[in-house]
């Protein structure tokens, strides 16, 4: 009988996707894909970055019968001359290449000095993912006109001069989305309303309308009072005190770009649920960010200031940041030279200087305004009081339900001061190095750390009742309150002493192998851990990267979670003028070799670092089971082998 031939693995078997092929295959990786509305976002987007930057005052979006929709706006169009240096005209790049816009140039003079383009992907990756693509722009007197069909030119530009008495500017793309790449072909009509009367909020006086010529609707806004008439509109509940707006750019400052700030605009209520959102250079964040981390810190500063001043504050009570925040609607617009976002959805802002920038206008503005309105400060004073004693008596119920007889916590458990779940967390952290470093650079108020010694064991086809039998596996149990169970099971939660249990390895081969043993725990044993939310990853930086000075910037520091994020730090050095190799890249071999300080910026602190949810819909139950079998189960070598020979090519080798 012939034996199976494994795949042939040489040179021949590396392929390299061109143009826009990696999009094509590989959708969910540029785009959301449950329906078109994030494409046409993108084409939208590039819009407002032109009225954003004063060059348009009407933006215009159409539904066509075909389905097909339009967007045209009266910016200064889109470049359709030939590219110094591709030899290919700017419009035809700008649609077919990625990582080709003009977003990238963001010093003085750019083009765009503030903008939400930040890859140079967005429109290649609508066009990729369209059956047809139209675009006309109007420029300096001429119409130039352009069509792609999947990606591809199918019509070459032309142009021609404009029609006499035909003055304008701007430009318009037509899209018809490619169904086969989505879930659904239908937008949502609300998310997109309410896409657009968001950018009409953020940029008063410009106005954006939606035309729709199926139902032969027209809608249009224009706002001129800003963010307070969109708060006021969308609040639910009553103010407790009047609304709270205010802006601050920066001018002159060392440590921020000249305009670059925030405008906000909050309410605060004692009912109702809070309307919360925010934009960073008109893109809305919907996961919010580093700038919403901004806002939370400077109201929370501020109040606390207030409330120690006037010695408003009972005796035993601790005022957090979440109690201040817990009854706060918002608007929030910033506005960021660079913005660095967690994936090309840009949903949410990750860039770590927003935290301070925000605040840093925040903080000043809400302190003097609670000093003017002192009755006002009171009543605010008392709402945050009153959330954080509810918060202290709901932690103390928890801790009664346990009873005296519960087990001794493990001795090498550094615990948290606190004992409210919502707000505690237990990191399991590789090595006792590591360990000591996380415990020194931690949040004694509400992180707990718990070193684990070498790798824990392979639980997957353990019994339950032999769980205990190791020590490590018996410490996180006694340490989390949770005994094991099944995913059938109901276990009792209420001994829980962690609302987020997070594990923290290095972030080379290893680390990742004591994720797998740890997760795999988690999923055998604890499912029901998972299933409520209380799991968590943590991703600490890899690299470090030391810039020198340049002008008025000083030195400065920045983290790189993997080798895609060290590349785009160096080619943000460079565009800063920073001359090659006068940076200093270090790698981190482990935990253990980061500094308390830098373990809390890069890894400990909730405002900057990168925690992930674990997640398991009940669909996907069995799915992850079986992988799981085949991954760590003792008599699955052949399916190991198999998997590995697989996917063996796409490993990055870490020597």
């Amino acid at each position: 009988m012939a034996t199976k031939q494994p795949p042939e693995y040489s040179e021949g078997s590396i392929r390299v996707l061109k143009g826009l092929e990696p999009v094509k295959q590989r959708p969910g990786m540029y785009t959301r894909t449950d329906n078109p509305l994030h494409v046409i976002q993108e084409v939208l987007d590039n819009a407002a970055d032109e009225a954003l930057a004063n060059h348009g005052k009407r933006i215009k979006t159409t539904l066509h019968g075909d389905g097909s929709i339009s967007i045209e706006d009266d910016g200064r169009g889109i470049p359709f001359g030939m590219h110094p240096e591709e030899n290919a005209p700017v419009i035809e790049l700008v649609f077919t290449r990625l990582h080709a816009g003009g977003k990238f140039d963001k010093g003085k003079g750019g083009a765009y000095s503030f903008s939400g383009g930040l890859h140079g992907v967005g429109v290649s990756v609508t066009n990729a993912l369209a059956k047809r693509l139209e675009v006309t722009t109007h420029r300096e007197g001429q119409v130039a006109r352009i069509v792609f069909a999947a990606g591809d030119v199918v019509e070459p530009l032309t142009v021609r001069k404009a029609v006499e008495g035909d003055r304008r500017q701007g430009s318009t793309v037509r899209v018809w989305p490619d169904a086969k790449y989505f879930e659904t072909a239908q937008l949502p009509m609300a998310e997109l309303a309410h896409l657009l009367r968001s950018k009409a909020v953020l940029m008063p006086g410009v106005t954006v309308s939606l035309v729709n010529e199926k139902s032969r609707e027209t809608q249009s806004w224009q706002y001129k009072g800003g963010l307070r008439d969109y708060l006021m509109q969308t609040l639910h509940g009553e103010p407790v005190i009047p609304l709270f707006e205010g802006e601050g750019f920066a001018q002159n400052n060392d440590n921020f770009a000249e305009g670059e700030g925030a405008q906000w605009c909050v309410a605060f209520t004692e009912d109702g649920q809070p309307v919360r959102e925010s934009y960073v250079n008109l893109i809305p964040t919907n996961a919010g960010g580093t700038h919403e981390s901004g806002l939370r810190d400077g109201l929370f500063t501020a109040v606390k200031s207030f409330v120690d001043l006037h010695s408003l504050l009972p005796k035993g009570v601790k005022l957090l940041p979440e109690d201040v925040f817990a009854r706060a609607s918002y608007v929030l617009s910033a506005k960021v030279l660079d913005p660095q976002f967690q994936g090309q959805i840009k949903e949410r802002l990750n860039s770590r200087d927003a935290v301070r920038l925000v605040s840093s206008f925040v903080r000043p503005a809400l302190e003097l305004w609670l000093n003017q309105h002192v009755e006002y400060g009171r009543k605010l004073a008392e709402l945050a009081i009153k959330a954080a004693q509810s918060r202290q008596k709901a932690g103390q119920k928890v801790e009664k339900r346990k009873g005296s007889g519960v087990a001794v916590l493990p001795g090498k458990l550094t615990d948290c001061e606190s004992r409210d779940i919502s707000h505690n967390e237990v990191f399991l952290v590789e090595g006792d190095s590591a360990g000591g470093s996380a415990k020194m650079g931690r949040d004694k108020e509400c992180q707990a750390i718990l070193p684990l010694r070498g790798k824990v064991l392979n639980t997957w086809e353990v019994e339950r009742d032999r769980l205990f039998a190791n020590t490590e596996i018996h410490d996180i149990a006694v340490a989390i309150g949770v005994d094991p169970h099944g995913p059938d099971d109901t276990p009792d939660l209420s001994g829980l002493r962690y609302g987020k249990v997070c594990i923290l390895s290095d972030a080379d081969v290893d680390g990742s192998h004591i994720q797998v043993l740890l997760l795999t725990l988690f999923f055998r044993h604890f499912p029901k851990l998972i299933e409520t939310g209380h799991v968590y990853v943590a991703r600490p930086p890899l690299f470090r990267v030391d810039a020198p000075p340049r002008g008025k910037k000083p030195a400065s520091k920045t983290y790189a979670l993997d080798e895609g994020e060290l590349v785009a730090i160096l080619d943000k050095l460079r565009k800063e003028g920073v001359r090659e190799g006068t940076w200093n890249i270090s790698r981190f071999k482990g935990l253990g070799e980061m500094s308390a300080e830098q373990l809390w910026d890069t890894t400990l602190n909730p405002d900057t670092r990168r925690l992930l949810p674990v997640q398991l819909g009940r669909s996907d139950f069995l799915a992850t089971e079986a992988l799981i079998t085949k991954l760590m189960g003792k008599g699955e070598a052949a399916a190991r082998r198999e998997l590995m020979e697989l996917h063996g090519d796409a490993v990055e080798i870490d020597i």
